[in-house]
Order: C-alpha cells, then sequence, then structure tokens
C-alpha cells in the first residue's frame, strides 16, 4: 500500500514523502535520490516496490532542492532547484526521520535503513555517522565529496559568472544553479565532508558502484570503504552510473538485477536482527 504526505522542507517549500507498507513492516528503510534525481525517477519507485513486498516499509521523498513539483515528474520548482545545498539536503532528511520517529507518518519504526544513490548516497552516509538509530546503510554510486561532481574549471566558470546552466539530460531543460550549492561547500566543508564521515559510519554498510561509471569515479567506492568500520563492496562491473536504467523506466537490466538483490538482502540480515 503507497500513502503519500507532505512535509515543509529545510527551504520552506513542500518536502513531499511517499510510504510504501504492506502491513505491519518492522523495519523501514528511507531512500535518497540523487542531483538531478527524485523519488519517482526511474528505478526508485521499483527498488521501493521490492523492498515493500520483502515486508519492509519504504519512505521516499524529494529533497526540497530536487526542482519537481506536485505531478512528480515535472521540473515546476525551478527557483528551489537553483538554490539548493547540501545542507538543505541533510536537513531534508533529517525532517523525514524526525517526522518518522513523531509517528507524523502513520507509525515508529523499531530498526531503521537508509539506501541513497549518488549525491543521495553521500547525504545517507553524513546522516549515519551522525546517527546511532541507523541500523544499516547501502549506497549506490556514493559520491566520497559532495563537491567532486563539477570538475575545477567548471566550478571557476560558476563562480565568475554566478550561475552554473545544468542540462536536464531527458527534457533538454537548461536549469540554472546559483552559487548557494558552491558557497555551501566552501561554508560548511567539514560538515559535508562525506570521506571523513565514514570513519564514523558503525551500521553495516553496502558500498555499490559500477566499474564504468561515468559520473562518480569508481575509486570514491574504494575510499569510503577504507574509512568505513563495517563496510562491503560490491562492483558491478561495466555498469554505469544508474546500474543500466533510465527514465521513464523501461524494464530492468542484469546490473540492476543485482543490485536490487544484493540491497534487499542486505537489509533483510541487518535490520531484521536490530
Amino acid at each position: 500500500m503507497k500513502s503519500s504526505t507532505r512535509l515543509t522542507g529545510a527551504d520552506g517549500g513542500p518536502l513531499r514523502v511517499d510510504v510504501r507498507r504492506a502491513g505491519d513492516a518492522a523495519a523501514t528503510v528511507v531512500v535518497c535520490h540523487g542531483f538531478k534525481g527524485f523519488k519517482d525517477w526511474g528505478f526508485f519507485p521499483v527498488i521501493a516496490e521490492r523492498l515493500a513486498r520483502a515486508g519492509f516499509a519504504v519512505v521516499s521523498f524529494n529533497f526540497s532542492g530536487s526542482g519537481v513539483g506536485e505531478d512528480g515528474e515535472t521540473f515546476s520548482e525551478p527557483e528551489r532547484f537553483s538554490r539548493a545545498t547540501c545542507t538543505h539536503h541533510v536537513k531534508d532528511l533529517d525532517l523525514v526521520l524526525e517526522a518518522l520517529g513523531a509517528e507524523r507518518l502513520g507509525f515508529r519504526p523499531p530498526a531503521l535503513g537508509l539506501l541513497g544513490h549518488s549525491m543521495g548516497g553521500g547525504i545517507a552516509a553524513l546522516r549515519a555517522a551522525a546517527d546511532s538509530s541507523i541500523s544499516a546503510l547501502v549506497t549506490w554510486a556514493a559520491t566520497a565529496r559532495l563537491g567532486r561532481l563539477w570538475p575545477r574549471n567548471q566550478i571557476a566558470i560558476w563562480r565568475r559568472t554566478g550561475k552554473l546552466d545544468v542540462v536536464n539530460q531527458r527534457t533538454g531543460e537548461i536549469l540554472p544553479l546559483y552559487t548557494d550549492m558552491l558557497d555551501d561547500w566552501e561554508r560548511n566543508a567539514r560538515a559535508l565532508d562525506v570521506t571523513e564521515a565514514a570513519a564514523r559510519v558503525r551500521a553495516p554498510w553496502l558500498l555499490a558502484h559500477g566499474t564504468a561509471d561515468e559520473s562518480v569515479p569508481v575509486q570514491d567506492v574504494h575510499e569510503l570503504a577504507a574509512r568505513a568500520t563495517a563496510s562491503q563492496v560490491l562492483l558491478v562491473e561495466g555498469a554505469g552510473h544508474t546500474f543500466g536504467i533510465s527514465h521513464p523506466w523501461r524494464g530492468s537490466a542484469p546490473a540492476f538485477d543485482r543490485l536490487c538483490d544484493a540491497t534487499v538482502d542486505w537489509f533483510a540480515r541487518h535490520l531484521r536482527a536490530s
């Protein structure tokens, strides 16, 4: 069963949340999308349904700066996207977890896991490092350094012009990203250092990465795993950043099937034991 609700995000606008549950789920997985992603992109509803069928409650949400509006698909909130920051993303995840703890999503999970992709993987790792109630963590193609998604020469142009034009490959839209994101990295560099935070993650952590990732270097997974206390690396041979999946969903791929199986198994082993 899927239900939807709305919280107030870190930027003061709506924080749109979906909950999938099959009966009285004993453990909950919260899903964090990446940059230019959203809760209904490609593989997110698929893994959410898989986890729900496996007996988990699954909470997915759009970060307040995703830019995706009420229809769950269209970038109808470009100003929110333009002003997005990683600190806001961290706060958005905090707000979702606070709502769970206060039973404002309809239940209180006795065991809690996080799943994040790309930038969302970095955000999930930051939260897991600070929160001992996180019992299991899975990241897909997580970035070890949030600011490293952009090369230095691009950052220099961004700083000089005051904005960076981001192309939505799916729609061809050009979305301006102002320097709020850049300023945030510089102002909060230590708090947003995923590699440093990895050493403080105590939850069992599955780090999955495609060996042909075109967006986040595969070396990032090794950097994070080297710092983590209880980690396992899953290298998916030949897989790119989205593991063979595009949006809209057109069917699965062998790399994604392997990723799904490993993810469900990880949470089944480590959340049910909590």
